[in-house]
């Protein structure tokens, strides 16, 4: 039964909460970009993920694609969690994507085999497809691990976020963390009851049977969720024990995202 299906999800459900714990720690460390004000870093990154989508040379989006490593290394986020949990999965699936108009795309000739042609136009095509999504993801992602969660939402709130939005975010969130608890706990303790191996057929059937239940403890924590929330004040808008303000270090930040986004912008054309 260990190396069974039920063993693989309780193994996937707490992977997936050891890293919603990671994550919420990683934006508590002191690095370069846990310092910064959070609606700086917001519109800050957006504005060069903006950039990255709008860029022509893959010059510009190796550049930025350069700085968000170096701003992940300045903030002491793991390089090596980057490249397994971020870079590799775009990777793939963005060149699944691209990979037809190497093929497809008309231009020079740079390999001939059988009726396959790859064209130097396609394979730029290709590359910068891959490279603005390996960007874009690179820099959300810093976003989203230097940021509490929390501060985030405020920050949207401040650029005139619809509160409905706000409220979505913050219960989906919240929502999934504990559905992810309640059916690890669900699947522990049905694990730690089980003697002896099941059947193909009789795991399947326990893995519908938990679903069935794992639905309706849904169902009725989201209720719970929601009054709790309700209970508690919250109608959309997020507050903190500590308003936003504005340091020297965070004017600096501005202006460097600034710079950055100006000089790529003007290069990328």
């Amino acid at each position: 039964m260990s190396a069974g299906v039920v063993a693989k999800t309780v193994r996937g459900f707490t992977g997936a909460l050891a890293q919603t714990l990671v994550q919420e720690e990683q934006a508590q460390r002191h690095g370069v970009l846990q310092s910064v004000d959070a609606r700086v870093k917001l519109v800050g990154m957006l504005a060069l993920v903006v950039t990255a989508a709008l860029s022509h040379k893959l010059a510009v989006m190796g550049a930025l694609f350069g700085l968000g490593v170096a701003l992940a290394a300045a903030s002491q986020v793991s390089l090596w969690s980057l490249a397994k949990r971020v870079w590799l999965v775009a990777f793939g699936f963005t060149f699944m994507i691209a990979a037809p108009a190497i093929f497809l795309t008309p231009g020079v000739a740079v390999w001939r085999s059988g009726g396959l042609v790859v064209t130097a136009q396609g394979l730029r095509t290709a590359a910068l497809l891959i490279a603005r999504v390996e960007t874009a993801v690179t820099l959300s992602t810093l976003l989203v691990l230097t940021t509490p969660w929390m501060h985030l939402l405020k920050a949207l709130r401040t650029l005139k976020i619809p509160v409905e939005v706000i409220a979505l975010l913050a219960m989906t969130h919240r929502y999934v963390v504990l559905l992810m608890e309640t059916a690890n706990a669900m699947f522990e303790a049905r694990q730690s009851r089980m003697v002896g191996r099941l059947s193909g057929g009789e795991q399947r059937r326990l893995m519908v049977n938990t679903g069935g239940v794992l639905m309706s403890k849904t169902l009725e924590m989201g209720n719970q969720v929601f009054l709790a929330m309700q209970a508690r004040g919250f109608r959309g808008e997020v507050y903190l024990l500590t308003d936003f303000r504005l340091r020297g270090r965070d004017w600096v930040a501005m202006g460097g995202f600034a710079t950055a986004v100006a000089m790529a912008a003007m290069a990328g054309r």
